[in-house]
């Protein structure tokens, strides 16, 4: 009996022991998982906290620029030529926006596109500084003024219309005796017509020559108006083609379109060129009492001979 007890003693203790070696391996399991699980939560606890603190700056930030008031300032013309009026400066200032704008990205944007649209500019550059929003810009200069009615406006070197502003400080000609004005294009574009385009040239020509032979007493400022009204003869074909009047209405016969000199055997474009400015030189004015001052016989003597300008 004792013998038989011994055995079921040592079988139950068997039987005992088979649940608590399956608990230690499960310990031993866990405690090898655990500080690795542990260590993982940790570090992701600390990115979700720097993802949170970021996302917080980033908001925090942008509130705060937003919430900051733009600074403002003026705008400025920069490079201005001497000849452009305060007038015209003032209507380009008011074209642009306004004398006093933010100084922010969206502000000079939006300068740009109002002065694109501007007759006067070309090739506009806008930036924007810590002080001011700066234009730069080429001015149109004009170098005639077109009377039809009412209504007055200028025309540059190529022939582009520009709304009237007073200029004072530019030797602007009338061009008068145009064929009838029905249409003309929007400011800022080109006028294409054959009776201006004649006019246009003597005048650049004539301001070609001030710039180089005299620059401080142009002679353009003695020129009033050039009529084209018998262009190309289309009024009488004998009587001269452009005619220039000084401020005392003297006459100054040009006669045919820059480059058609030799079909009507006028004198070159040069030797009138050459007449006029010697006549300038040895009276100083064009008002000098004469007649007129016929510049188309090739027959007449040129005072002062001048092969470029």
């Amino acid at each position: 009996m004792a013998t038989r007890r011994k055995r079921k003693k040592s079988k139950a203790k068997r039987i005992s022991f088979k649940p608590g070696t399956l608990k230690r391996r499960k310990r031993q399991k866990e405690s090898r998982l655990g500080p690795s699980l542990i260590s993982t939560l940790k570090v992701l606890s600390v990115v979700c906290v720097l993802l949170a603190a970021g996302v917080l700056l980033y908001f925090a930030e942008k509130y705060v620029k937003s919430a900051k008031p733009v600074e403002a300032g003026p705008v400025e013309l920069v490079d201005v030529p001497e000849w452009v009026s305060g007038q015209l400066k003032t209507r380009m200032l008011a074209v642009a926006g306004g004398e006093t704008l933010g100084l922010d990205e969206n502000a000079a944007q939006l300068v740009a596109e109002n002065l694109a649209s501007a007759a006067w500019l070309d090739e506009v550059r806008v930036q924007t500084t810590d002080k001011s929003i700066q234009v730069h810009a080429e001015f149109r200069k004009p170098v005639a003024l077109v009377k039809s009615g009412l209504l007055k406006f200028y025309v540059d070197a190529e022939q582009v219309v520009l709304d009237f502003v007073p200029i004072p400080n530019l030797p602007i000609v009338n061009i008068k005796g145009l064929s009838a004005i029905t249409r003309m294009p929007p400011l800022g574009k080109v006028w294409q017509r054959n009776d201006l385009a004649a006019a246009v040239k003597i005048l650049d020509r004539l301001g070609q020559m001030d710039k180089s032979l005299m620059p401080e007493k142009a002679l353009l400022y003695e020129i009033d108006s050039i009529d084209v009204s018998n262009f190309n003869g289309r009024e009488n074909i004998r009587r001269p083609h452009i005619v220039l009047y000084a401020r005392d209405n003297t006459e100054i016969i040009w006669g045919a379109e820059v480059g058609k000199w030799q079909q009507h055997l006028e004198s070159t474009d040069e030797q009138k060129l050459a007449k006029l400015y010697g006549y300038y030189k040895e009276y100083g004015t064009l008002s000098g009492g004469a007649k007129y001052i016929n510049l188309c016989d090739p027959r007449d003597k040129v005072p002062l001979p001048i092969d470029k300008y």
